[in-house]
């Protein structure tokens, strides 16, 4: 439940009023941080003169830090409440007070990704335990979280992901731009898809043809969930996107952008349950009656704004290292015929920092459906390890095992003896144990962290286990 607000009707001083930039750099937020919390009706709007208004007109919104003193203050107490319960775990690996927008910055939040950890997890064992000019491993290295915070600190890296999909976000994150040439291609072709968009479906021309009449998929999915616009601004983009240079870049944003578009309830963005089609009581908007979106142009505007600035950033702040993704096979990948000749051999790999699945959580494939069938990309579910819809029975349990301990036995055995390796797992079925076993690797310290999740409707904090181990 939301923190209940403190409603004030004409705050009294002008430092009360706040502008949307204003208060996310004084809450140490970010704009659509607050942005949220007004749509969501956790603060109320202003106008410039105090007024509480229902629509603000353009440049007149003001929040109240009272407001938002008092939200954040109700959601820290409520949140470090629910952390007292693992007051026995380690509290600094929580990071309950790294603010949103560190906890996402950069390209780390270029594409949604189910089942990720935070940077500052990668930031701390990898700053203790490696040295900048090695190379850490992340064999389960899904949209490249631990790949992009070692070029951060100096640090070269290698992952390897079964899926496609994943590695061509890790790949997207990772690449060098030219940053003005690459503005100028998301702008355009942004601003190409809102004029289609416009004459196609505002109804304010006459179209000389019918630009849309082409677009068209067999994709049962496709049409199913998604709203006939949305379907036809998707398509159309996806057309232009062999015009341009960076085309793997244009992808990840048609793919962010489609999948906050599809026909789904507002609070089952991770996990749509079916699609659909008429307004519906909004949990997530506390009751609002909401409406499925039919049109992807206020979505596309944003996410191409956000990746510039997010790419930008991070050019900022990388470190002049190298990264490689290979798409294969943790359980059989060779570095040596996978990474440029002579590369492995002449680096110092100091070892593995990875999540690998939790047993029976996440169908990694199936949550990025819609990219699969928009891109026609190949799908490799069936070498998915722990994939949810195989279950958590004993069956599932001993495959997950054999799996996990195939992967990091390859790694112990093409890395050096003295490498280190940093495992992140939930081990409620205590698996962990057989795992390191099979693998010849030997537990030297577990550290057992506090999670708050925030996923959806799901809100309940967790822990999660990080194993340090080394070779037997």
């Amino acid at each position: 439940m939301a923190a209940k607000r403190k409603h004030i009707e004409e705050p009294t001083s002008s430092d009360e009023l706040l502008t949307l930039q204003q208060a996310a750099k004084i809450f140490e937020k970010t704009p659509s941080n607050i942005s949220y919390l007004i749509n969501y009706d956790r603060i109320n709007r202003y106008d410039t003169e105090g007024r509480r208004i229902e629509k603000a007109r353009n440049g007149e919104l003001r929040v109240s830090r009272a407001e938002l003193a008092q939200y954040f203050e109700t959601l820290d107490e409520r949140m470090r409440k629910r952390m007292e319960q693992h007051s026995s775990l380690d509290m600094e690996l929580a990071f309950l007070d790294v603010p949103e927008r560190e906890r996402t910055k950069h390209v780390h939040r270029l594409h949604p990704y189910l089942g990720k950890f935070i940077p500052q997890l990668v930031e701390y064992f990898l700053s203790r335990y490696f040295k900048q000019g090695e190379v850490v491993v992340d064999p389960f290295c899904g949209s490249g979280t631990t790949l992009v915070q070692a070029a951060e600190m100096g640090i070269n890296s290698v992952g390897i992901d079964i899926s496609e999909f994943n590695t061509l976000i890790a790949n997207v994150k990772l690449a060098h731009y030219d940053l003005e040439f690459m503005r100028r291609e998301v702008t355009d072709i942004m601003r190409r898809t809102v004029g289609f968009s416009e004459r196609v479906f505002t109804g304010r021309f006459v179209p000389l043809v019918d630009e849309a009449a082409d677009l068209v998929t067999t994709s049962e999915y496709l049409n199913t969930w998604f709203a006939k616009q949305s379907l036809k601004e998707i398509l159309y983009y996806e057309k232009l996107i062999p015009e341009y240079t960076y085309q793997d870049l244009l992808k990840v944003i048609l793919s962010r952008t489609a999948r906050s578009c599809r026909l789904i309830y507002h609070y089952e963005l991770a996990t749509p349950s079916k699609p659909v089609t008429e307004p519906y009581v909004c949990y997530k908007h506390k009751g609002r009656i909401c409406t499925p979106i039919r049109t992807i142009i206020p979505r596309l505007k944003f996410y191409s704004i956000d990746t510039i600035r997010r790419i930008v950033e991070f050019s900022k702040l990388r470190k002049d290292i190298d990264s490689f993704v290979i798409e294969g096979d943790s359980q059989t990948v060779d570095f040596e015929k996978s990474l440029p000749t002579g590369w492995a051999a002449a680096h110092k790999f100091g070892g593995v920092f990875s999540s690998p699945p939790y047993v029976g959580q996440i169908d990694y494939h199936e949550q990025h459906r819609y990219a699969y069938e928009l891109f026609g990309i190949k799908r490799r579910d069936e070498q998915e390890i722990g994939r949810k819809k195989k279950g958590k029975g004993g069956k599932a349990r001993k495959d997950y095992v054999d799996g996990i301990s195939k992967v990091l036995l390859n790694m112990r055995n093409q890395l050096p003896k003295d490498a280190v390796y940093f495992i992140v797992a939930n081990d409620k079925l205590s698996l962990y144990p057989e795992i390191f076993e099979k693998a010849e690797l030997k537990v030297e310290k577990a550290f057992n962290r506090p999670v708050e999740d925030r996923t959806e409707r799901d809100k309940r904090p967790y822990s999660e286990n990080v194993f340090f181990a080394k070779p037997a």
